[in-house]
């Protein structure tokens, strides 16, 4: 589902060995555009499949060890009162990792359909409310929008129904298997039926947004509607969870209300990102750039470039010229990591970033994408250069922001 943002939640297990046909609701599962969010930039890869990077952020394994707890400690010893201890824990491994699996088969189907339809992707990453993958662009038309939204939640009905297939053929005649089986066809299936509430940025959501925006012609609307939407059962999983925690369930109150908040917050965050998007549409970074860089030498010293350019301009950030060629940018970052005594001693040269390592955008670039470059490579400032490689400028996230801040306010958005 959602960036922006797909995302899945765990629910409560149940406490009892269930009949065929039970279900129950499960997590959610997002897909980000990516846009920079921290979270989802971090993690641990450990793997690539069709060209897309896989990685396990680090709260993945906080939620791993309690879904392996509770299935281990809880679900299967209810369940299988017969089984041993080793064989309960056995079984909650093995369950919890072939969860994760169909999380990422999930994710997988949203993405390989995306790059199906010409949108990039960099990775998927696992984190503690499922799994997240980050496309760089939107769908170009509601369709594509509608068939990449539909993805997950399908493999996740067909997974339910391979494994609970297993479950059926095997009941009565191999514990083990029916146990693992009968729980992962039960949450797959949870897990899609969760996904298409119609709430964004739920893959429900998504298609929602996809058929009032093939409805309206208007993608800005169809978000609109489909984010308030998502913010009202965002609420309503918060208003769920209090009612849980007050009638003493404070573990599954206070997950369902986690879930909520992200929920909530994440409507609001991608209908915001879609009307910057918007208001960006058609404006340059020569609109916005600053053309009067003050350029340095390389061999300034470090103290000489605070006392003599930075204290008395309030610039943050040089590009360094040589020869009459930039050659590179010192920013505070860069003297920040210079020890404070070694200030006198250490040149520009040597503190720099060389040009070559620079985030570069041209001056005919749209606003949009010079604000995706920066959130991406978490830069604040970046040269704007021209085809022949000449620097004729500087933008920063601040001027964009301002400009932003400032035609939102004027345009009353």
């Amino acid at each position: 589902m959602a960036s922006p943002h797909f995302n899945r939640g765990l629910p409560p297990l149940p406490r009892h060995r269930m009949q065929k046909g039970c279900k129950r609701e499960t997590g959610m599962t997002e897909w980000y555009r990516g846009k920079g969010d921290a979270m989802f930039k971090g993690g641990i890869p450990f793997g690539r499949i069709f060209g897309i990077t896989l990685k396990l952020h680090y709260s993945w394994f906080l939620v791993f060890g309690l879904v392996t707890w509770a299935l281990s400690a809880s679900y299967f010893p209810d369940a299988y009162p017969e089984w041993s201890t080793g064989k309960a824990i056995v079984a909650g491994v093995l369950t919890s990792l072939l969860f994760f699996i169909s999380l990422l088969a999930h994710e997988l189907m949203h993405s390989l359909t995306a790059k199906a339809k010409g949108l990039g992707i960099e990775s998927i990453t696992l984190f503690v409310f499922g799994g997240v993958s980050r496309i760089t662009s939107e769908p170009k038309t509601p369709k594509d929008e509608f068939l990449i939204a539909a993805a997950g939640p399908l493999t996740s009905l067909l997974l339910g129904a391979v494994f609970w297939g297993l479950w059926y053929a095997v009941e009565g005649n191999s514990g083990f298997v029916e146990g693992v089986s009968f729980w992962l066809g039960w949450i797959n299936v949870s897990l899609a039926g969760f996904n298409l509430i119609p709430g964004f940025p739920l893959d429900g959501g998504r298609i929602l947004r996809a058929i009032l925006w093939w409805r309206s012609g208007n993608v800005k609307k169809a978000t609109k509607t489909a984010s308030d939407i998502g913010r009202g059962v965002g609420w309503a999983f918060i208003l769920g969870g209090v009612w849980l925690i007050f009638w003493g369930a404070l573990f599954n109150g206070l997950w369902l209300a986690l879930v909520g908040w992200f929920l909530q917050n994440a409507a609001q965050g991608s209908y915001r990102q879609l009307a910057i998007q918007d208001m960006l549409k058609g404006h340059t970074v020569s609109e916005v750039m600053v053309r009067d860089c003050p350029a340095i030498p390389p061999e300034l010293t470090i103290d000489r470039l605070v006392h003599e350019h930075i204290f008395t301009s309030g610039r943050r950030c040089f590009p360094v010229v040589e020869e009459g060629r930039v050659t590179g940018l010192v920013t505070m970052h860069e003297i920040k990591s210079v020890p404070r005594d070694r200030w006198s001693m250490a040149t520009v040269k040597q503190a720099m970033t060389p040009f070559d390592h620079l985030s570069v955008v041209r001056p005919g670039e749209e606003l949009a994408e010079a604000l995706r470059i920066m959130t991406e490579e978490d830069v604040n400032q970046m040269p704007v250069v021209e085809e022949d490689g000449r620097m004729v400028g500087m933008i920063a996230r601040d001027n964009l922001l301002s400009y932003i801040s400032v035609r939102g306010e004027l345009e009353g958005k």
